[in-house]
Order: C-alpha cells, then structure tokens, then sequence
C-alpha cells in the first residue's frame, strides 16, 4: 500500500456510514449499490428519484472532494474492455446469487447483525483473497 492514508479512509468510512444511517433511517432502505441500481431497472411509482440521487452522489462525490483538496482525479484502467464486461458480467451474477453486494451486506447488513450478511461478507473475503492469491502468484497476472 503505497498511497494509504489513515485520515483520508477514516474520514471515508464515517461519511460511508453516516449516509448508510441517513437513507435508513429517514427512507427505511439499506444502502445496497446494487439493490438501488436494479431497482432503477424496474421502478415502483416514485421510487426512482431518491435512487438516482443517491447514485449520481456517488459520481459527483469524488469531483467535490477534488476540488475542496485540489487533488485530482486518476484512474488508471488497465483491464482490457472484454475484461472489464466480463467482471461487470460476474459482479451483477455474485451480487444477484449472494441476494446483495459488498456495501449491503459488509456495510449496512453487518451493521444490524445479520447472520446472513455476516456469512455473505465473509465469502466475499474469501473469495477476494483466492482471487488475488491465484491472480498474482499463481498466473502472474496482477505483479
């Protein structure tokens, strides 16, 4: 970890919860990214606006931080665009199989206790551990 910085994630991590508590508690939803996404594929009637705040949030988000700080903004992809589908393809299959993805049942899930979250967070783990294990020492891929 080159670049890891305490503050910065601490920071991250309380504003992560705070707005997990925040559409909890006053619109009695969990913050699942996946969850508020797929629900945008078949809207309820008045069910779309607070969804498409919430993730246009997470878009303009990092931009406000840039420019409070001055930071900018890099992404580098290295993937390959069929890689990249590929990995799009399996996240929306793990989340729609495990019944939520990481921020709902990591975040929000564990937050309340769920024995099913708790299971699900820790497949996730390990799964991502396996994942990175194979990738780089295994097949050399990710050096």
């Amino acid at each position: 970890m080159e670049n890891f910085t305490p503050i910065s994630a601490f920071a991250g991590g309380l504003m992560i919860g705070g707005a997990a508590i925040v559409l909890l508690l006053f619109n009695g939803r969990v913050a699942g990214i996946s969850g508020i996404a797929g629900g945008l594929l078949a809207p309820m009637r008045g069910d779309a606006l607070w969804r498409i705040v919430f993730l246009a949030g997470l878009a303009v988000g990092p931009v406000l931080y840039s420019l409070a700080t001055g930071e900018a903004i890099s992404i580098d992809v290295t993937s390959s665009v069929p890689a990249l589908i590929i990995g799009g393809f399996l996240v929306g299959f793990g989340s729609s199989a495990g019944s939520g993805c990481t921020s709902g049942h990591g975040v929000c899930g564990l937050a309340r206790f769920s024995k099913r979250s708790l299971v699900a967070t820790a497949t996730f783990m390990a799964a991502a551990l396996i994942t990175v294990y194979l990738t780089r020492h295994v097949f050399g891929v990710l050096s």
